[in-house]
Order: structure tokens, then C-alpha cells, then sequence
């Protein structure tokens, strides 16, 4: 923006230099030879004048005297005995400026003057009007960039405001720049960033809330499925169903602690140095007899022993949304791939239905979006726990859908010392 306002500014001054400019340097030249025209005849009618004077005085006529008078011009006087008196040092070499005048007894008169002398001059005026032209355009610079300066200022400063309110930082900064127009914006903007805060605050209250809320019945309910698994008159079948259910309650649990850092805009999430065989074995065993009831299948495939930075409850749910995507939307075998990339490591999801609709590709991470079948939050939410852990969650292949779980290598880090225990979703 500045560099438009600059060439326009620049552009409208050398317009209104030229329009004005041109003209008077025309006019300029043109009065320097008129002038010196006029000169030339007044020279002559006065050098007449005086050898007028001189014939009727009867005094001779001295050359080198008018020669004196009238110095830088080559003067001829022809007398009416034809007699020719010259005054100058010689005459003009090149062009010349000439005027005559004549009496009727006979006595003529022509003075001379070298054409470089006005050239002379009508170039310095050129110069002095180009110098004027050249500071005007130098001045209007000058102010363009002033001007510039103080309107690209606070459009910058009013971007990075709302760079700042999109990145989550709702502080009003109060700040004005003495142009009534942008004043307004920034007023618009400190109370856009009032409310955007207000609602913040509401919203990272709700969540704590129901956070805790959540967690303390998930608490009394996993106490509740190990007194009866203690109790149980069949011990041996109560307790392979209470244990899988008290693992879907931890796994609840975690899912609400994640929630809740969320809420607090905790960013670096609890990503650790984890197995990542581990948890997929975990969520092929809770899903696999859902698919088969289906008549599908899991599969497993790609590079073993591979160790990722990530929470193992946010990948779990990850991968337990891409399996319930691929259950419902999907068909035939899904197949889970596992990889090393380029600093990463990569878990892909996918399998062999119809994929996912050209409208809807560009938007299937969006909050809401669905494609009739679901809620639209599962891909939205399962995004925001990957960058949670410092991941990213893609989508490699539409058609059929593929998914890719991108996780920060963790070769060098320390493993989690405590194997988390995850039921299904």
C-alpha cells in the first residue's frame, strides 16, 4: 500500500509539474527573445539618434566611443556620403540577432549580437525551471512518504491486532492513530476484543466446569464396577466384562483431562515418548469384533517397533474416530499402516469404500461438517487433539479415504514409564 501511495503521489505531481511546467519553459524562452529583440531596437534607435546628433553638430563620429556604449554588439553606421563607421570587435561568427534603422537623409544603422549569448540565457532559465520542477517532485516525495508512512502505520499495527485476537489473545490494546477513519476500526477492534475475551473466559469456564463435573461421576463409577467385580458370583466372567469396563471409564477419564488442558489452552498437551504398536493393538482389539459383526475386517501393516511423541488417550481417540468414521462411512477391509516420514512418524487409516465427496473434501476437518451420518465434531475434535501433542492429523487420499496421524519422532526420548490402559470408544 505504501509503495502505491507513493507512485500515485509521485504520478500526480509530475502531471501537475509537466502541465505547468512545459508551459512556462515555452513561455519562458519565447519572452528571452523577445526581449532581447527589443533591446536591440532600442539600441538602434538610440545609436541613431545620436549620429543624428552628430551630423547637425557637425562632430565626427567615433566609433570605438559607441563601441564603449554599447559593448557586446557589432554596429555598422552607413553615413549618407556612403561613408561606413563600425563599432565592435568583429562581427557575429554564427547565428545573430540583427536590427537596421533608416533616415530619410540617408543614414543607416544595424546592430548585431551573438545568438549564443540569449541561448545562453534561455538555457540557464530552462535550468531554473527544471531545478524548481526537480525540488517540487522531491518536496512531493517527500510529503508522499510522510503521508505514507502515517496511514500504512496503523494499518499494520491494526493487522497484527487482529493477527492477535485470531491467535486467542483477546488483551485490548487501546491504541489511536489521529485519523478519525481508523480510529473507528481500532475502537471496533478493542471492542471486538472485549467480548471476544468475555466469551473466552465463558467458554474456558464451561468446559472446567464440565470437566469436573464429568470426572466426578466417571470416579464413583469405576468404583462402583470394582466392588461389583469383587462381589461377582461368577468371578471369572464379571470380571473380564468389569475389567473392560472400568478400562472404557479410565479411558473417559483421560478424555475429559484432555478436555480440560484444552480448556486452559494448554498447548504442549501430555505428548510422551509411546509404543506406537501398543496402542493400535489396543484399538484393533476393541474394534475388531464390531467389524466382524459387519462381515469387515482390521488389518495391520507397515514398519514395527515405531516410538512417536503423543498421549497415548489422544491417539487412542484419534484412531477410534478414524475406525467409527470407516464403520460407518466406509467399506470393505480397513487396514492401518504405520511408517516413518520425514521427522515424523505416520499412522494411515483407510479403507476400500467410496470415499469422502468431492464438496465435502476441502472442508471435512471443519466443526459440523457431515456428510448426513454423524455429527460433524469427530474429525474437527480428533485435528485439535494431534496438534494438542504437537501433531497433525491429514487427509492423504479421498477417494478411497486415507487418513494420516503425523507424531513427532521420539527416538532419542525417554519412553513412558506406565503403559496406559485404553478401552474403546
Amino acid at each position: 500500500m505504501r509503495r502505491r501511495l507513493l507512485l500515485s503521489t509521485l504520478a500526480v505531481a509530475i502531471v501537475a509539474i509537466l502541465l505547468l511546467g512545459i508551459p512556462l519553459a515555452y513561455a519562458t524562452h519565447k519572452l528571452i527573445y523577445e526581449e532581447a529583440q527589443q533591446s536591440l531596437e532600442r539600441e538602434t534607435s538610440a545609436v541613431l539618434g545620436g549620429v543624428l546628433f552628430s551630423l547637425e553638430s557637425d562632430q565626427s563620429i567615433n566609433g570605438q566611443k559607441i563601441a564603449q556604449e554599447y559593448p557586446h554588439r557589432y554596429i555598422v553606421i552607413t553615413l549618407p556620403d556612403n561613408k561606413v563607421v563600425t563599432a565592435g570587435s568583429k562581427p557575429p561568427g554564427g547565428a545573430a540577432l540583427i536590427t537596421d534603422s533608416r533616415t530619410q537623409s540617408g543614414v543607416h544603422v544595424q546592430v548585431s549580437q551573438e545568438a549564443s549569448e540569449v541561448q545562453d540565457e534561455a538555457l540557464r532559465q530552462m535550468l531554473l525551471i527544471g531545478s524548481l520542477a526537480a525540488l517540487g517532485v522531491a518536496v512531493t516525495v517527500g510529503l508522499a512518504m510522510f503521508q505514507a508512512r502515517k496511514l500504512t502505520l496503523p494499518l499494520v499495527d491494526l493487522a497484527e491486532t487482529a493477527d492477535r485476537l485470531g491467535s486467542g489473545n483477546a488483551r485490548p490494546r487501546r491504541r489511536r492513530y489521529g485519523i478519525p477513519e481508523v480510529d473507528r476500526v481500532a475502537e471496533v477492534l478493542d471492542r471486538s476484543a472485549v467480548r471476544i475475551a468475555d466469551l473466552l473466559a465463558a467458554s474456558r469456564e464451561f468446559a472446567s466446569d464440565a470437566s469436573h463435573q464429568l470426572r466426578t461421576p466417571l470416579t464413583a463409577l469405576s468404583m462402583r464396577l470394582e466392588e461389583m467385580i469383587e462381589a461377582a458370583e461368577y468371578p471369572d466372567v464379571v470380571r473380564e466384562e468389569g475389567a473392560a469396563a472400568v478400562a472404557q471409564t479410565e479411558r473417559l477419564v483421560a478424555v475429559v483431562e484432555q478436555l480440560l488442558a484444552r480448556a486452559r489452552h494448554d498447548r504442549t498437551g501430555a505428548a510422551v515418548a509411546a509404543r506406537i504398536d501398543e496402542i493400535i493393538a489396543q484399538q484393533v482389539e476393541e474394534w475388531q469384533p464390531i467389524f466382524r459383526r459387519d462381515g469387515r475386517d482390521i488389518k495391520i501393516s507397515g514398519e514395527r517397533g515405531l516410538i512417536g511423541m503423543t498421549s497415548p488417550e489422544g491417539l487412542s481417540q484419534i484412531l477410534a474416530t478414524l475406525l467409527d468414521n470407516s464403520l460407518v462411512h466406509g467399506r470393505g477391509t480397513v487396514t492401518i499402516t504405520t511408517k516413518p516420514g520425514v521427522g515424523s512418524v505416520v499412522v494411515e487409516v483407510g479403507d476400500q469404500g467410496a470415499g469422502i465427496p468431492p464438496d465435502l473434501e476441502p472442508r471435512i476437518f471443519e466443526r459440523s461438517v457431515s456428510s448426513g451420518k454423524g455429527t460433524g465434531l469427530g474429525l474437527y475434535l480428533a485435528r485439535s487433539l494431534a496438534v494438542v501433542d504437537g501433531g497433525r492429523l491429514e487427509l492423504i487420499s479421498a477417494r478411497p479415504a486415507v487418513f494420516g496421524v503425523f507424531l513427532r519422532q521420539a527416538s532419542d526420548a525417554k519412553l513412558a514409564e506406565e503403559r496406559v490402559v485404553i478401552g474403546p470408544t
